[in-house]
């Protein structure tokens, strides 16, 4: 007769790395790149008929491009960890630092801008969206190109 006090043994599930096979969708990549050229269209077109100096214009054109740069470099050094490709920690230390001034260098530039609130709420979103629009292009590259190394093999 069993112990009814007796706990069963159950077996420990063992978590398999499988590895990764899960390409995007053609509607997510298109989602993504649209985004980006929304994004970055719409922030763009902005600057163009804002009533602001040509040197004002220039600063958010450069923001948004620092921005988009060190969004992306974020997202690769991130994949290029997770993949066990070797970074830096200096080199990942600064994509985090100049993702976070980016959008610093914008918010700093809008506060003191003299433009009404639904202008600087413009231009904050349509910079948001294209930094995240920017890493799921990325993201997309990464995994359609890997996926496609792996079939190659």
């Amino acid at each position: 007769m069993e112990n009814q006090f007796e706990t069963p043994v159950t077996e420990k599930k063992v978590k398999r790395n499988e590895p990764f096979n899960n390409k995007p969708t053609g509607a997510f990549i298109s989602a993504s790149w649209s985004a980006l050229f929304i994004g970055m269209i719409s922030f763009c077109v902005g600057l163009w008929n804002a009533d602001m100096y040509l040197n004002e214009k220039g600063y958010y054109f450069t923001v948004l491009l620092f921005g988009l740069f060190a969004v992306v470099s974020v997202q690769k050094s991130v994949r290029d960890k997770l993949e066990g490709i070797p970074v830096t920690e200096i080199y990942y230390g600064i994509s985090w630092f100049v993702t976070i001034v980016s959008i610093l260098l914008l918010v700093i530039g809008l506060w003191n801008a003299e433009l009404s609130l639904s202008e600087k709420g413009f231009y904050g979103v349509s910079f948001m969206m294209s930094l995240f629009a920017g890493v799921a292009v990325q993201k997309n590259i990464r995994d359609v190109k890997f996926i496609d190394s792996q079939k190659d093999k």
